[in-house]
């Protein structure tokens, strides 16, 4: 691979360019969930727009249509889909990134202004939205923009979908990915996202699974207002009370769910899975500093990172109509509102989740004999989402990754849900690859939002290797 060996060396030759031009996308404040910054979210889909352009790609920008924010009526950033290249004797490649970032202020903590990136003797590059997914999506562009200057051919035809409001929950995008499935990312045959992170520090992955969300409410309702307790107390049915006896019924304190039927659809651990857990970068004791405490549940690591990645988990989130300032108050509260998420795993049906927990509650509300109305309300059900490392998509990644780096990349699944994945690949038809380039110490919602130099440069190359890969593999032997 004469050409890949030509293209490394001149990205390492623009290490510094390649900087800078991160400094420039990281100083557009584009957060999309700030409606003042909303102009600044459509100037950063209309550099990249105009950028792609300039270097040969057909773009098409598609208007999500509008939001009302607190009484404002908004237009949606605008989702750019592109294409460079259109040769029918090459693969077909399909990226997506989203060029909308958190909110941040240098009051927040940060060291710097989170909006001029600053290279660190210790070769971070501190900005917000450098790695997430600004690096990244510059990444792409910049492998384009390398070969074209280096001479050498494109090994694929690029397909690319930037959005600007994946961190305000990417309305919109459903709808369009749905819309143009048989237009514009017609001849798709792959497709390769990176927006998220590698396990450690160190080794590099690939991931291959991601859990999904199923949110509850759980509402009690009793008297017709606030009451005084003093009054009160000890003659009605407080609905504190039963909400608290009833979040304390869904698990336990070692993270067992307690919904009965709850793990019947958990696919088994096969021996395959089982070799993707031995020799990551991994450690209990690495985990015990990132949360600045050790309450870790389990004793082995392979049990914690199977129940990060591969069992359902419940969590308490917080609870809505209860008294929650400083200081002292003896208020009965008349309506309460518990809130409450079930992370899915495969084969788990959202709709049968649904079910159980339901029934489960109102089973557990009937044994109480309270003169409360409890209602138990699913705000969304999202799948999760998996598939196999041994595709050829995820073989050319490893490829890739083992010759950028020297080492095979860990195979890792997730504890969240990166929802897009599961659009592109149920109405697309193709396989979806996860291929990080940040760490897992980045950063990327908190102060000091950072990527490794290492890790942008040594990620624009993996970008290109991957493609290269792609190019030589027979898709068919999925």
């Amino acid at each position: 691979m004469a050409n890949v060996e030509k293209y490394f060396d001149l990205v390492d030759q623009h290490q510094q360019k390649f900087i800078e031009t991160l400094r420039e996308v990281v100083a557009i404040p584009s957060v999309s969930g700030d409606i003042t910054k909303r102009p600044e979210v459509v100037r950063m889909g209309e550099w990249l727009q105009a950028r792609w352009e300039a270097l040969g790609a057909t773009c098409k920008r598609v208007e999500p249509g509008k939001q009302t924010v607190d009484g404002t009526t908004l237009d949606l950033p605008p989702v750019i889909l592109g294409q460079y290249g259109s040769d029918p004797n090459k693969k077909t490649v399909l990226v997506y990134g989203h060029y909308d970032v958190q909110p941040a202020l240098l009051d927040d903590g940060w060291e710097t202004d989170p909006f001029t990136l600053v290279e660190k003797e210790d070769g971070r590059l501190v900005g917000r939205g450098s790695t997430d997914d600004k690096g990244p999506v510059l990444g792409w562009l910049l492998c384009a923009e390398t070969h074209k200057e280096a001479g050498i051919d494109f090994p694929v035809n690029l397909k690319f979908c930037l959005e600007g409001m994946e961190e305000s929950g990417s309305e919109g995008l459903d709808a369009i990915i749905v819309a143009e499935a048989d237009k514009w990312f017609k001849g798709t045959d792959v497709v390769c996202i990176s927006d998220n992170y590698w396990l450690g520090k160190n080794k590099p992955c690939l991931t291959h699974g991601l859990r999904g969300v199923s949110y509850f409410h759980l509402l009690v309702e009793g008297p017709g207002a606030d009451l005084h307790s003093g009054v009160f107390g000890g003659t009605v049915h407080e609905p504190m009370v039963d909400l608290v006896h009833l979040l304390a019924k869904l698990v336990d304190n070692k993270g067992r769910i307690q919904v009965p039927g709850i793990y019947d659809q958990v696919m088994a651990v096969t021996d395959d899975e089982e070799k993707t857990y031995e020799g990551l970068e991994f450690s209990h004791a690495a985990l015990a500093t990132d949360l600045k405490n050790d309450v870790i549940i389990h004793t082995d690591e392979r049990d914690t990172l199977k129940h990060r990645w591969r069992y359902p988990t419940l969590s308490i989130h917080g609870v809505e109509g209860a008294f929650y300032a400083s200081g002292d108050k003896t208020v009965i509260p008349a309506k309460v509102r518990g809130k409450f998420s079930l992370r899915t795993v495969p084969n788990m049906e959202p709709a049968k989740v649904a079910e159980l927990v339901t029934k489960y509650l109102n089973d557990e509300f009937a044994k109480l004999g309270s003169k409360n109305k409890m209602t138990v309300i699913e705000t969304h059900g999202g799948r999760w989402w998996y598939s196999s490392p041994k595709h050829p998509n995820f073989v050319a990644g490893a490829k890739a990754t083992e010759k950028v780096y020297g080492v095979k990349p860990d195979l890792t699944r997730e504890g969240g849900s990166i929802p897009v994945t599961l659009t592109f690949e149920e109405n697309l038809k193709v396989n979806v690859l996860l291929l990080p380039m940040g760490a897992a110490d980045d950063g990327a919602h908190s102060i000091n939002e950072k990527i490794d130099k290492r890790n942008y440069i040594q990620g624009i190359k993996l970008m290109g290797a991957y493609l290269h890969e792609i190019a030589q593999t027979d898709l068919t032997a999925a």
